[in-house]
């Protein structure tokens, strides 16, 4: 089974994996990360956009590797609401004839981070500041270092993938 990834962030190459093997555990799965551009902000700022993020990037990669079983796209994003600023990713899994999609839980991003976020700097360099880190997105990201590292990026997002491919192993209810 080849799954390709539209991203090269090993975050989400992993979480992929993960995801699809405890899926299909008879299956031999191969997972590739591509580049993709995901023709939203670079942060993007709605949950709208953010969905439609994961959407662009996994049909990106269907149209230019139209050999593969499975495309994945997945994309973070926040929100800022009335009750603070989420945080959460949506998952968007295509097949030849059908799709798939998740979002991860949410959680609340602490005002020093919100602040900057709101001043136009990316999730990740803005947790970057906060916390005193380096590339955080391809690590752990704001969900580990506001958990202490109980819940990195990659368990976060796996969740997201293994729901979004409900439609795949239940094909006579979708």
């Amino acid at each position: 089974m080849k799954v390709i990834v539209a991203s090269k962030n090993p975050v989400k190459i992993d979480c992929t994996q993960i995801g699809f093997n405890q899926v299909f555990p008879n299956e031999e799965i191969s997972v590739e990360g591509v580049a993709a551009h995901s023709g939203v902000a670079d942060q993007p700022m709605t949950n709208v956009e953010t969905m439609q993020g994961a959407k662009n990037r996994a049909q990106h990669i269907k149209n230019e590797f139209p050999h593969a079983n499975f495309w994945v796209g997945i994309e973070g994003g926040i929100e800022d609401t009335n009750a603070g600023m989420e945080a959460f990713a949506w998952v968007v899994i295509l097949a030849k004839n059908q799709k798939g999609q998740s979002r991860t839980s949410t959680f609340f991003l602490p005002p020093k981070v919100r602040a900057l976020v709101l001043q136009g700097v990316e999730l990740g360099h803005a947790n970057d500041q906060v916390f005193e880190d380096h590339n955080s997105k391809q690590k752990g990201g704001a969900v580990g270092s506001l958990t202490n590292g109980l819940l990195g990026r990659t368990a976060y997002y796996e969740q997201a993938v293994i729901l979004a491919l409900i439609p795949f192993v239940n094909k006579e209810l979708y």
